[in-house]
């Protein structure tokens, strides 16, 4: 078997070897570094014996994927340690996100900010005692059999099973997860956890479903970076223009416009200073001239320019003198006619 290195350079391995096995044969530092691999530009699992000949990559810590990695084990540890606490609960969804992790949920008790810390103290357990995380291809029917009573995760099964995907479970300790991974090896190389909020969800995002718990959180490989993390949203909410823009009197919000801000006098003087600031700067170094054309024009030129064909059912649209206007939804046509 051989395998394509992001070098380019092709290395012989044996057949049927693991993507594990394949990182150890590259260099054995490389494989205890391994958090999974890419197969074909597709993470893959350690465990998992590779297709044949492919383009490998090993993920470390180093790699822009190790993130996304770290963070869907942190779901699995979550929603583990939630079991142990809540026993019962009947499991979602729980995907990385961009931030970190959640996990959507059914529990027999509501939770609050004030049970994050026994949830996380519970998950800190799982860490130390080093569960391994290991991936298994079961049938339909075993996947059934083992979420028995798990209803959620019982349609997650019955859809994948009508697509004809293969179907595959995480184990770790006494909790297992239908899952496609990859993960880390052990619960161990999940370093720093954070639970950070809580909200209301609809099964599948259909409100016709079920009304679930959404549990957030965040991981990073270190303590340090998890804490440089905090401090950034703490900076973040000190900044935050919605607060900002009460305390200094630049702007109000009414319910007669949600969203819409009414600029006080406070905020018309740094709104108007902005303004000249940018007109000198793109008039006198940039040379840029301006015009400005009508905010409303008639239907005739929307037609013309495909809008109307296009964009009429989100396009805001009145009569003058019995004749159909519609606001503009960009000024391209408008400034075509000066050119004309």
């Amino acid at each position: 078997m051989k395998i394509t290195l992001p070098d380019h350079s092709i290395k012989e391995i044996k057949d049927g070897s693991t993507a594990l096995e394949a990182a150890k044969a590259i260099a054995l530092s490389l494989g205890e570094k391994a958090i999974c691999a890419k197969v074909n530009g597709q993470l893959f699992d350690l465990n998992s014996v590779l297709p044949g000949d492919c383009e490998f990559e090993v993920v470390t810590k180093q790699s822009k994927e190790a993130l996304e990695v770290l963070r869907h084990s942190a779901a699995h540890l979550m929603a583990e340690a939630i079991s142990h606490l809540y026993p019962g609960v009947q499991f979602a969804y729980g995907p990385a996100t961009e931030d970190g992790f959640y996990y959507d949920m059914k529990l027999p008790k509501p939770i609050s900010e004030a049970d994050f810390p026994k949830i996380e103290a519970e998950m800190k357990k799982i860490i130390s005692e080093k569960q391994p995380i290991v991936r298994e291809e079961v049938s339909y029917e075993k996947a059934l059999e083992l979420f028995k009573g798990q209803k959620y995760k019982t349609v997650h099964i019955e859809e994948l099973h009508e697509k004809g995907a293969s179907l595959s479970i995480y184990r770790q300790g006494d909790f297992m997860d239908l899952c496609l991974g990859p993960h880390m090896r052990t619960t161990k190389d999940i370093k720093a956890i954070k639970i950070m909020s809580t909200s209301s969800c609809y099964f599948q995002g259909n409100k016709e479903n079920d009304s679930l718990t959404r549990i957030y959180g965040t991981a990073f490989f270190s303590q340090e970076e998890l804490d440089a993390y905090l401090k950034l949203l703490e900076e973040r909410k000190e900044a935050d223009h919605k607060r900002l823009g009460q305390q200094l009197s630049l702007f109000m919000f009414s319910d007669y416009g949600p969203g819409l801000p009414f600029w006080l006098p406070n905020g018309m003087i740094i709104r108007h200073e902005l303004e000249s600031f940018l007109w000198d700067l793109l008039t006198k170094e940039y040379g840029y001239t301006f015009l400005k054309t009508p905010q409303m024009l008639s239907r005739e030129l929307w037609e013309t320019s495909g809008h109307w064909k296009k964009y009429k059912e989100n396009m805001y649209i009145t009569k003058v003198d019995g004749k159909p206007y519609a606001i503009k939804p960009m000024n391209c046509p408008g400034a075509i006619l000066v050119y004309q």
